[in-house]
């Protein structure tokens, strides 16, 4: 499950989601909001990454890759028979 996709979107989504939610609440300059029309888009793109993040990882979780290994013992009976 570590090499799933889903893991690694998940995981770089929350992570760059985090981090433009810390700068949302820090750096939030009202030149930064005049230039947005009064919108801290940080903030918002931020957790809105986080949200998906959430469903990326939570998806992974609940449905993980089924990988179908054969029998080894079948392998051998068949070469024999």
């Amino acid at each position: 499950m570590l090499f799933d996709i889903r893991t690694i979107v998940g995981g770089l989504l929350g992570l760059y989601g985090i981090v433009l939610v810390i700068m949302g609440f820090f750096h939030d300059t009202a030149a930064e909001e005049a230039k947005t029309g009064g919108i801290n888009v940080n903030l918002w793109a931020g957790l809105g990454m986080v949200v998906f993040a959430a469903a990326f990882l939570a998806w992974a979780w609940l449905r993980p890759v089924a990988v179908d290994r054969p029998d080894p013992g079948a392998e051998i009976e068949e070469h024999q028979g």
